[in-house]
């Protein structure tokens, strides 16, 4: 899933350091009830440390309610860290997700360890942050996957950042055979799309109430189908 490997809004920090609390209240399954047994709980812990001499670097833990009486379901964690030793403005780009999940009422997942190394680019236009990056993406399938992944992500803010706009969009390929016994008939490649744009309203000085939009496309389900996915959500910056 990615979701993760899904940023926030880091961009607002790219010269210094930032950490934020961000818990969600999903409305999947009001929107669709078919593919979703309920409404959860989400909640989100980000660290971003911004570009200095040598790079920057991510972390990112998703936990969601999913579960039996609305404990944690599932875990995502997210690293991604870019180096620059040299004048031109590319960096060396690594990135890691993962995680588990319990489905009901104790089958356990795991989210698939996927590995990447590429080139970023961050850029600034018109007062927004941006950064795009093209990897090598490792997807540790029982029969592994090798793929490219384009990343964009984007921020800017508005009224002296009263108000933010933010995401990040993720794209990639992956193999429909990942060798279990579900997928074993499939053949070929298939794209699959993750994103996750926010808006925020900062009511105080470090809490902003907001939303963020889930996108999927060949993430959670095989079909091809885009899902939409808003939430309700409150934010805490320190």
């Amino acid at each position: 899933m990615k979701n993760a490997l899904i940023i926030g809004l880091w961009m607002v920090a790219l010269t210094g350091q930032a950490q934020q609390l961000q818990l969600h209240y999903d409305f999947r399954h009001s929107i669709n009830p078919d593919l979703n047994r309920r409404n959860f709980t989400s909640m989100t812990f980000e660290y971003f440390k911004g570009n200095d001499s040598t790079g920057s670097f991510l972390l990112k833990t998703q936990a969601d309610f999913t579960g039996e009486n609305n404990n944690i379901g599932q875990i995502f964690v997210q690293v991604s860290k870019n180096l620059r030793y040299w004048k031109p403005h590319v960096y060396l780009a690594l990135t890691y997700s993962g995680g588990l999940g319990v489905a009901p009422p104790t089958y356990g997942y795991y989210l698939t360890n996927t590995f990447g190394v590429g080139v970023a680019y961050p850029f600034q236009w018109r007062g927004a942050w941006f950064s795009t990056s093209l990897v090598y993406r490792f997807s540790t399938f029982a029969r592994p996957s090798h793929d490219p992944q384009l990343i964009f992500y984007f921020g800017k803010g508005f009224f002296n950042y009263k108000f933010m706009i933010a995401g990040s969009l993720v794209a990639w390929s992956e193999n429909r055979d990942q060798g279990t016994d579900f997928t074993q008939h499939q053949q070929g490649k298939k794209i699959a799309f993750f994103g996750d744009p926010q808006c925020w309203v900062k009511v105080a000085r470090t809490v902003s109430i907001g939303s963020r939009i889930n996108l999927f496309y060949h993430v959670l389900i095989n079909g091809n189908q885009l899902q939409v996915y808003p939430t309700l959500a409150l934010k805490n910056q320190f």
